[in-house]
């Protein structure tokens, strides 16, 4: 298959979880390069997703790779072979990759969990609110600019209003809900736009207050992106240079107890509901 310039982190993660079956099973890489006809700058292509593979090759490795997790494998040969061009592409020339990533990693999301202590999540945000973020963080911004990236955001919810929605959940600190990134009618919309939200069939949203007592789990701000299978999840972090992808065993499994553990202390969503309806009449 041609080289690509610049894999995705879909195309970057099928390599990784190659290479971890490979390295559980003691191969080096130019013995499991001699099992395709191949040479090891061509696996070490595959495995850094800079080179695609077929299915045929894909069970073949994870057979001599002595892998017996039908549903795992299964799960590669989707990721090798499918061919989905979504509606992030038209926004290639024009945002960053990581930015192109993060949706594409949405669409094949079998859930979706998101912890926020400062801002509304995007999933949840209104335009406005979301411009109100991109102007002050990016005031250099044109505002053509900003409106391309206020588009692209909401077209992110499309995978909790299409037809057959992802299961989500927010955990949301009442300072987020608090914190007006626009004026006092914008916050009040905002507010109004997630009670809506959290009306909707397969969507969860619970609420932490500030007289939580005992709450020490600040940091565990996460979008958390369920595979379809666990060894295929993966954990989203910000950082100055756009989204993180996390996806190492031991790092999973922290932040699977991490939002457990903020679910645990936050509120139910019916008394999340009322707590956020209480907000609202204080706008």
């Amino acid at each position: 298959m041609p080289r690509r310039p610049q894999p995705t982190a879909r195309q970057v993660r099928l390599g990784a979880e190659l290479r971890k079956l490979r390295e559980a099973a003691g191969l080096k890489a130019r013995e499991a390069a001699a099992l395709l006809g191949a040479d090891s700058v061509q696996m070490s292509q595959i495995e850094s997703g800079i080179a695609g593979v077929s299915e045929t090759r894909v069970r073949r490795l994870a057979a001599h790779y002595s892998c017996t997790d039908e549903e795992l494998i299964g799960a590669l040969v989707t990721m090798a072979t499918d061919r989905t061009s979504g509606w992030w592409e038209e926004y290639r020339d024009h945002l960053p990759t990581p930015f192109l990533d993060l949706p594409e990693l949405e669409h094949h999301a079998s859930y979706r969990w998101d912890v926020d202590f400062l801002h509304v999540p995007g999933l949840l945000q209104t335009a406005d609110y979301a411009r109100g973020l991109f102007t002050f963080v990016n005031p250099e911004f044109p505002e053509s600019d900003v409106e391309r990236w206020v588009e692209h955001r909401m077209k992110r919810r499309i995978i909790i209003e299409r037809a057959d929605p992802v299961p989500y959940e927010a955990v949301i600190h009442e300072a987020a809900l608090r914190i007006r990134v626009g004026d006092r009618a914008a916050a009040r919309a905002q507010l109004c736009r997630i009670l809506e939200l959290s009306e909707v069939d397969q969507v969860v949203v619970r609420v932490i207050p500030f007289e939580l007592d005992g709450f020490g789990g600040a940091g565990s701000a996460m979008v958390y992106a369920g595979g379809p299978v666990p060894q295929l999840d993966t954990v989203v972090r910000d950082s100055p240079n756009g989204p993180v992808f996390v996806d190492a065993a031991a790092q999973l499994s922290r932040y699977r107890t991490l939002f457990r553990r903020v679910e645990a202390v936050s509120l139910e969503p019916e008394r999340s509901r009322d707590f956020i309806h209480r907000l609202t009449k204080e706008l």
